[in-house]
């Protein structure tokens, strides 16, 4: 398939090795320093572009956590762009995948949870030349919700991605409250891009 060049900006913008190290330095109360990796896999290629993606706090660089799969493909026209997020059945064992890729070379499809009200509509703005800042939030009236390890999870997902920063608006959620328990509290993790990994 034929993807577009804001599908693939996307792609190519989120793909790579971020950490927040400006942030946590300036702001230590409210932000622990992560290193973010989203590695590109070969799934859904027949129409989407996906990626794996880990986080580890910059101190215990060996007990990644949050591991997720984030898919991006066209929206319902021609200009929107959704990602759908799912979840590995055993993430277990694509624990560190994030630094070493090659965890990921025997994962399939069928090893995925697709979770229905996790998805974000992507907006774009064209910045100078062909550069983008891309705005990724939830569907209205969307639940993004799962289980996790017996328990129930509620999340808020949102992000912002430019060619060299992302910035991460997730947040747990509190089902009994609705007050967020962890993530952007205080506002977005404005991660930094280190490394570009190649969507292709």
């Amino acid at each position: 398939m034929n993807f577009s060049p804001q599908l693939i900006a996307l792609g190519e913008y989120l793909a790579g090795e971020f950490d927040n190290q400006e942030q946590a330095i300036g702001e230590p109360i409210w932000y622990v320093h992560l290193r973010l990796w989203q590695r590109p896999i070969n799934l859904f290629a027949e129409d989407s572009i996906t990626l794996f993606a880990e986080q580890a706090n910059v101190l215990k660089l060996d007990k990644p956590y949050r591991q997720r799969i984030m898919r991006l493909r066209q929206g319902s026209n021609e200009t929107s762009l959704e990602v759908q997020y799912y979840m590995p059945q055993y993430p277990g064992a694509l624990i560190g995948a994030g630094n070493n890729p090659a965890l990921l070379n025997t994962l399939t499809p069928e090893q995925l949870d697709l979770l229905p009200g996790c998805i974000l509509t992507v907006t774009q703005e064209t910045l100078a030349g062909d550069r983008y800042k891309f705005t990724a939030t939830p569907l209205p009236e969307s639940r993004c919700s799962f289980t996790y390890l017996d328990k129930s999870v509620y999340v808020s997902l949102g992000f912002e991605a430019t060619a060299a920063e992302f910035h991460s608006y997730d947040k747990g959620i509190d089902p009994a409250t609705g007050k967020a328990t962890w993530g952007a509290i205080m506002g977005p993790y404005r991660y930094t891009k280190r490394n570009q990994y190649s969507i292709t």
